[in-house]
């Protein structure tokens, strides 16, 4: 496997992770009144549209990008759902 593959597959790897600092952020806070619910639903959707894509691809970093990064985006789409119904409930209040 040439090094470049090697890259892109722990790139593909380590990128969604960084939607884990987001999560945790709005649990921490206990917020998600500054992020966009039509945002998080846009780029959740598009995920979700592009995943049998990535699934079935012969290109492992890809395949493995498209699994991860559904996993992690989904993890802050429903974070992002749970917190703005907790904050909208409290302000209501």
């Amino acid at each position: 496997m040439a090094m470049y593959h090697k890259i892109a597959i722990i790139a593909a790897v380590l990128l969604p992770f960084f939607n884990l600092p987001l999560i945790f952020r709005i649990i921490k806070r206990r917020s998600a009144e500054d992020i966009s619910t039509f945002w998080a639903t846009g780029v959740w959707l598009c995920f979700l549209l592009m995943a049998p894509s990535g699934f079935k691809s012969q290109d492992l970093a890809w395949r493995v990008f498209s699994i991860i990064n559904l996993v992690l985006f989904s993890g802050v789409f429903i974070t992002v759902l749970v917190y703005k119904r907790i904050g909208g409930s409290r302000c209501k209040r």
